[in-house]
């Protein structure tokens, strides 16, 4: 295994490990789960914008955070894949000239928010039997992803672009 390789699963297994323990923190107020989601571990959705290796790191680190909370199944496979598709659109969307500039880096933080409104509201109902309309189970979903992506996640990717550690975490690619 070359040194490319090494720092790529490093910094997918760092980001993992963080998604995790963010998320895991959050839960203690009950706010990982639920209607109204405010995983702040979401906040690292935007890391894709500048290493791929946060794609493995957001999805693997999504899959044991909801084993760990005892999520039903229908939670840990599609909240996961909501996470996968919500990182691979900020990555291929970090990739367009538009998005590179300062003032176009924040439509990366759409796709986690767009992911998690079409997804997690299905999972709701039907894994968690929660009775309410789909339309509010996803205004719910997209109130706290917009908190936790666009919000907080957009002061992350601003503040990251202005350090070192962007191109280190660049270098991972």
């Amino acid at each position: 295994m070359n040194k490319k390789d090494v720092r790529f699963i490093t910094v997918g297994a760092i980001i993992a490990a963080l998604y995790t323990v963010l998320t895991c923190f959050i839960n203690v107020f009950n706010l990982a789960n639920g209607m109204i989601q405010v995983r702040i571990s979401e906040a690292l959705t935007v890391l894709p914008f500048f290493t791929p290796a946060a794609i493995p790191g957001l999805t693997i680190g999504c899959v044991i955070s909801n084993l760990y909370m005892g999520n039903p199944i229908p939670d840990i496979v599609f909240g996961s894949l909501a996470t996968l598709l919500g990182a691979i659109g900020t990555y291929l969307l970090a990739r367009i000239p538009l998005c590179k500039k300062n003032k176009g880096a924040w439509i990366c933080t759409l796709p986690p928010v767009i992911a998690n409104g079409l997804i997690i509201p299905f999972v709701l109902r039907y894994a968690y039997k929660l009775p309410n309309p789909l339309w509010q189970l996803a205004a719910g979903v997209v109130a706290g992803e917009i908190i936790c992506c666009c919000i907080l996640g957009g002061i992350l990717l601003y503040s990251l672009r202005a350090t070192p550690l962007a191109h280190e975490l660049s270098a991972a690619e």
